[in-house]
């Protein structure tokens, strides 16, 4: 298998909103379309990826540097030594290839566009879901009858924010999500407090309900939010402080008796060693969100998958942040704790086929073979038009 052609497109979101951070109505993302000399039916084997969700598009370090590394590259550095497939950990080291060790950001978000393509055309030329493509290559077994899922939602709009917020959760509960997240951190205290306790009487308790603050909070405030939602027992706090502030994260962990969440800005295995060793997580209760979207693909996650594992964290303690078909079948096949889900937002990114059942707050991944996102609606026009 080798790889002739390489094709990237930004695809903007649709949808005005916003967390206590980042108004997400300019975001763009990159698509990424490997096509390989493989051909099924007469039609090329195109293994298709994107960057996750929450960063901006990466054309420029794809088109001037990772994609011309890859074309250039003897088509047999890129395979695997035995049958002659894509490589996806060398294609990413040929990707890398006089790249400085560090200055992990949008450069990763980049190689795990062109990474997680390959492993979409793997499964492709598999006919078979990614998910046991993935599982078959890391020998887990796969999680096939489903995953559990939350619905990640609760941005800021305009308007009556606790009415509004009501009807949502409400949606979602009747969509078969048993557990929800909503932001905070935006607001003052006590209006971010007031849609907790809305969220909360709809979900059916505060075990039900995840905040997430997104690196918003200051120390005072951190810990000042940690000192009002302790009460209500929720799921989780999410990412109160900056990702890379390790010492406010472990002190926020000792004041914090309830599960924290944290993660999904760390794009290194290095990063992750560093939050594991300093940032005082409890392998008991604390839970862990990389993204393999956002971190140089799956290639580099597995690695923060086994860093977990070392340092005492169970595989269900890692749910990766990013509500979409990527993440869907990564933790499907690696055996992980769970996803998130974007009902209605990120679009036409988030979400997930409707083939992709969810009952009993368990989603079922879709047979489709790869990744599926040609048949996630939206997204298929976008494919198309990558791929004709």
């Amino acid at each position: 298998m080798r790889i002739v052609e390489i094709r990237e497109i930004d695809v903007p979101l649709s949808g005005a909103i916003s967390n206590a951070v980042v108004d997400f109505s300019h975001h763009r993302v990159s698509l990424v379309a490997v096509v390989t000399d493989v051909r099924r039916a007469g039609v090329p084997v195109v293994g298709v990826a994107f960057n996750s969700i929450g960063r901006h598009a990466q054309g420029g370090i794809l088109r001037e540097r990772m994609i011309p590394r890859v074309l250039a590259a003897d088509p047999a550095t890129l395979q695997a030594p035995e049958g002659g497939l894509l490589d996806p950990a060398r294609v990413l080291a040929c990707a890398m290839r006089d790249e400085k060790p560090g200055g992990h950001g949008d450069r990763a978000a980049a190689a795990s566009a062109l990474e997680l393509a390959c492993w979409d055309a793997l499964a492709k030329h598999a006919d078979e879901p990614a998910y046991a493509t993935i599982a078959r290559h890391f020998g887990t077994v796969a999680a096939a009858a489903g995953v559990p899922v939350y619905a990640a939602g609760g941005y800021y709009r305009d308007g009556d924010e606790v009415t509004a917020l009501r009807a949502e959760v409400r949606e979602y509960r009747d969509a078969g999500y048993e557990a929800v997240k909503i932001k905070i951190g935006g607001l003052p205290l006590e209006r971010d407090l007031r849609r907790l306790e809305a969220a909360i009487d709809v979900a059916g308790g505060g075990s039900r309900v995840a905040v997430d603050a997104n690196g918003a909070f200051d120390r005072d405030r951190a810990l000042t939010y940690a000192q009002a939602l302790e009460p209500y027992g929720l799921r989780w706090y999410e990412e109160a402080v900056d990702p890379l502030d390790f010492a406010l994260t472990a002190e926020l962990a000792e004041a914090y008796g309830g599960p924290i969440a944290t993660g999904e800005n760390l794009f290194s295995v290095q990063d992750v060693t560093n939050l594991l060793r300093f940032g005082g997580l409890r392998p008991d209760r604390d839970l862990l969100q990389m993204d393999a979207g956002l971190s140089y693909g799956l290639t580099e996650y597995a690695g923060m998958i086994a860093e977990m594992e070392r340092r005492g964290f169970a595989r269900a303690a890692a749910l990766p942040h990013g509500g979409h078909m990527l993440n869907l079948h990564i933790v499907a096949g690696l055996g992980l704790g769970g996803c998130e889900a974007y009902p209605g937002v990120f679009q036409p990114f988030g979400g997930y086929t409707d083939a992709c059942r969810v009952e009993g707050g368990l989603i079922v991944p879709s047979d489709e073979p790869g990744f599926g996102l040609e048949a996630k609606g939206g997204l298929d026009q976008h494919i198309a038009r990558l791929v004709a």
